[in-house]
């Protein structure tokens, strides 16, 4: 995962499409349209958010099964994600993706307007249209209503085959996403912990360059 594209990694493709998924276009079912309606208003009312989260890969053909952790930390445009051993950090202006194993820091500009450009403060935004949805199975988690919505790409070139969102009925917070790729791949996002409108502070999202002297750092703005 070094030196990677936020835009263009399936890891951050699914844990975008985790926290943006609910905002679907094309409802197909009233009844999921309304859930996921309360968890896009009830997302959008936190000034920011922190998510520590669990990510599992799996593919039986290839024999691959893996999992790690992730967190990530959003506070309007700007955000803090930490995953597989790279932080990606954007202060409204730069974007930092710093890689501790090759000591190595990409700085470049990301435009917000970017349509191309998946990143997490559009989450809420990006998957407006495209999918269409429907109401899926209940389960119990540990006393735990989590109630899951099924998305299908609308466009039959999608490389995702289906997706599941599974959203915790009482809190209308997501708890996990379930991505069935058309190459066999399983990608899955489960929530940890998740905290509102927390103390954040006021260098979080601060490049000290200071700090990595020892670093190789490629400017690409």
């Amino acid at each position: 995962m070094n030196n990677m594209k936020f835009y263009k990694t399936p890891v951050i493709a699914a844990l975008v499409f985790w926290f943006a998924a609910f905002s679907a276009g094309y409802a197909q079912d009233t009844k999921a349209k309304a859930l996921l309606d309360q968890v896009s208003a009830k997302v959008k009312s936190y000034d920011n958010m922190f998510i520590d989260f669990k990510y599992g890969l799996s593919n039986d053909a290839a024999g691959i099964n893996q999992e790690t952790r992730g967190d990530v930390t959003l506070d309007g445009d700007k955000y803090k994600l930490n995953l597989m051993g790279t932080m990606q950090m954007y202060d409204g202006k730069k974007l930092y993706t710093i890689v501790p194993e090759d000591e190595e820091i990409t700085i470049s500009t990301q435009d917000p307007g970017d349509d191309d450009a998946i990143t997490p403060s559009k989450m809420l935004t990006f998957f407006n249209k495209g999918y269409s949805y429907k109401w899926d199975i209940e389960q119990n988690v540990s006393g735990r209503k989590i109630q899951y919505i099924k998305l299908t790409p609308i466009d039959s070139n999608s490389e995702l085959k289906s997706a599941l969102l599974g959203v915790d009925v009482q809190t209308k917070h997501i708890y996990r996403l379930i991505m069935t790729q058309k190459n066999g791949s399983k990608i899955t996002i489960t929530v940890n912990s998740f905290k509102t409108d927390q103390p954040l502070p006021g260098n979080l999202f601060v490049f000290d360059e200071s700090k990595y002297g020892d670093y190789y750092i490629n400017r690409l703005d």
